[in-house]
């Protein structure tokens, strides 16, 4: 992927080197010390049953809580010389300068408006608008500040422990993320969350993989957009993203961390299905592709 030298967004926080975490090394929850073990569990439930892991800490604590806070000073602009800050920069202002224009020409529907994300970047935790983000969790977006977090260890990983290295790799995850956002700023978001407490675990996990899908879609569509503005992809960096889209399906990731699959609670899809949806986006480049709570089959 041809990226040096390319415009890097403005929009970008860094963070890392800032966090200092609360005494005694633990978090406070509900009035009662959080260890460390206890926070594995719950980024675990999360991760491996689409349960919020605030949700599980505030159980484990005894009861309602707010969400854990660190301390932290003010983020910063990452340094010049951070090659893996810069790759994300730049990545950022791509998708920037694809969906801008996409929504100003009505490809989002009437009266749309972009509004570009921040991109923070942490090590370790960090206090957001939905809680305590953490390294475990991986990349997310988080609607209430409308920002993607990232640390970026969380590459090494897809590279080293997922089997997902390259460039094109990366920048699908950011994009994922920013499909994120255009999730929320087309209402998406609120109609789902809107559901929560009205349906059942098992439906809420499958509205959730359709959100999943259909940012993995929007991916698609930012590539397919990417591609045609500056033609910066190099052989094999398609399948750099296809394969890092297969390695994160939640039947290989629950198969690698617990020898079985249960399809209940899935809440990103399959390894099979997030290839094809980001397919689709990237082979129609337009929302209209990303339709997937319509979709019969996925």
């Amino acid at each position: 992927m041809k990226w040096e030298g390319e415009r890097q967004s403005d929009n970008v926080e860094d963070r890392r080197g800032s966090d200092s975490g609360p005494g005694g090394g633990g978090l406070r929850v509900g009035g009662r010390s959080i260890g460390v073990g206890t926070i594995v569990v719950a980024l675990l439930g999360g991760w491996l049953f689409g349960i919020n892991p605030l949700t599980v800490l505030s159980l484990l604590s005894g009861g309602d809580a707010p969400a854990p806070q660190v301390q932290q000073a003010p983020g910063q602009r990452p340094p010049k010389e951070d090659r893996a800050a810069a790759f994300v920069s730049t990545v950022l202002a791509n998708t920037e300068d694809v969906w801008n224009p996409i929504f100003r020409s009505g490809g989002a529907g009437a009266g749309a408006r972009y509004v570009d994300p921040k991109l923070v970047l942490f090590r370790g935790r960090t206090n957001t608008a939905c809680g305590l983000g953490d390294t475990a969790s991986g990349p997310f977006y988080c609607p209430g500040d409308q920002q993607v977090y990232i640390d970026l260890a969380f590459f090494d990983t897809l590279r080293s422990q997922l089997g997902a290295p390259g460039d094109f790799a990366q920048a699908y995850v950011v994009a994922h993320e920013v499909g994120h956002h255009v999730q929320n700023l087309l209402g998406v978001t609120a109609k789902i969350d809107g559901m929560r407490g009205r349906i059942s675990q098992t439906q809420m996990n499958a509205l959730s993989v359709r959100v999943e899908l259909q940012a993995d879609c929007l991916a698609g569509v930012w590539a397919h957009h990417s591609q045609k503005g500056k033609a910066w992809l190099e052989q094999g960096d398609l399948e750099e993203a296809l394969n890092a889209a297969a390695k994160i399906g939640d039947d290989t990731l629950q198969r690698q961390a617990r020898g079985t699959v249960v399809p209940e609670s899935f809440t990103h899809g399959t390894s099979a299905q997030r290839v094809t949806w980001f397919r689709r986006g990237l082979d129609g480049g337009s929302i209209g592709q990303c339709n997937t709570f319509d979709a019969r089959s996925l």
